[in-house]
């Protein structure tokens, strides 16, 4: 019986040791994770947002022969928006973003040749990211209406 208590001890030693080490090792991972940090768009960026889903559901309107509507003035926040690396808000930004807004005023204010300036206000996009912001060109050029 003796021998039966003693081998049970050292099992339980054992094992109460392996524990702890497990225990160290959990903590020590835990030390050494990464914060997860949520990344949260520039102003520039949800308006430009805004403005691709405004676009999107301008287009399904002239697709079914609808009228544009009236002139989103939000956009013109695209000249005072915050950008993610302010120094992207420089002359060529400036002078496309002017484009655009001229663009767009025509498409709202023009009944003739909708689908025509609503694909240059899309193309005034394509120009300006193909010269700064290349990444969501792919999703802007889906916009055009064939």
């Amino acid at each position: 019986m003796a021998k039966f208590l003693y081998s049970l001890c050292v099992l339980v030693l054992f094992f109460s040791c392996q524990n702890k080490d497990n225990i160290d090792k959990i903590k020590k991972s835990e030390k050494t994770e990464k914060k997860f940090i949520m990344y949260q768009l520039s102003e520039m960026a949800l308006l430009m947002e805004q403005m691709y889903v405004e676009n999107q559901r301008l287009k399904i309107r002239i697709e079914k022969g609808e009228v544009a509507g009236s002139y989103p003035e939000y956009f013109n926040k695209i000249f005072v928006s915050k950008f993610t690396d302010e120094s992207d808000n420089d002359s060529f930004f400036k002078t496309n973003a002017t484009h655009f807004i001229e663009v767009q005023k025509k498409l709202y204010s023009d009944p003739n040749n909708v689908k025509q300036n609503y694909n240059n206000g899309i193309n005034s996009c394509i120009t300006c990211h193909k010269g700064k912001c290349g990444g969501p060109l792919t999703k802007i050029k889906k916009l055009l209406i064939k």
